[in-house]
């Protein structure tokens, strides 16, 4: 706490004035969500799983964000090493995503019931030794997308499957009724950006590419021209 309360003084003098700024043009232009609705695995239910879909903190949080506050672009996030996700690897083994370690883990039945389908793609994949594409389903049934993973094998076998969650949040998101006219008009997108936390390498996933595409200097433009074709 001693350290908070130093911190939020340096936050007072140093950043607080140029915060209140950007918060006035939040308020005034919203145009990004960047959904932070913080939980293990960066998932977003998908609304298959209930009878009412409006009983969950991340849909709650969408209607929020893009009917109250009418934001126009979803960003979906993920990155290396996610514990959850090596959790969810290693639940591939029967035994251990049994529904008695489930009774007494809240995390593994968290993950069998809303990460099945990221951990079912990542079987598929697996079979082929990973040279095969994996399709997902975009804003709409008929708007699709094909993605390879990490076709240069620079990332652990868990972080695939953390960049196939990450996608998979983009058709979990996409399956929810009230966005659906405003996904159908293009009136709202969805992307993904994956985050390697050992090197600091922030990744892009470009639909025009079929993978993820590392953000740096060389990358920037064709990503922004990308952005505005498909995305304005």
């Amino acid at each position: 706490m001693d350290r908070i309360l130093k911190g939020v003084m340096k936050y007072r003098k140093c950043h607080r004035e140029g915060m209140v700024k950007q918060f006035q043009q939040v308020r005034d232009h919203p145009e990004v969500m960047k959904l932070e609705v913080r939980n293990a695995g960066n998932i977003v239910p998908n609304s298959q799983h209930f009878v009412d879909e409006l009983t969950m903190c991340e849909p709650a949080a969408l209607e929020l964000g893009c009917v109250v506050n009418d934001i126009r672009h979803i960003i979906v996030c993920g990155h290396s090493d996610c514990k959850a996700m090596n959790l969810l690897y290693a639940l591939r083994d029967e035994e251990f995503a049994s529904q008695a370690n489930r009774r007494i883990s809240p995390l593994r039945a968290w993950l069998c019931a809303h990460a099945s389908s990221s951990l079912a793609k990542f079987q598929q994949l697996e079979i082929t030794g990973f040279h095969e594409p994996i399709l997902f389903q975009a804003e709409t049934p008929m708007r699709k997308f094909v993605a390879y993973i990490d076709p240069e094998n620079k990332f652990s076998i868990e972080d695939k499957l953390s960049q196939i969650n990450t996608l998979q949040q983009l058709q979990n998101v996409a399956s929810y009724g009230f966005l659906k006219k405003r996904l159908e008009r293009h009136d709202l997108h969805i992307h993904a950006l994956w985050f390697d936390i050992y090197t600091g390498d922030i990744y892009y996933f470009s639909r025009a590419n079929k993978r993820f595409v590392e953000i740096n200097e060389l990358t920037e433009t064709p990503l922004l021209r990308e952005i505005k074709k498909y995305y304005s």
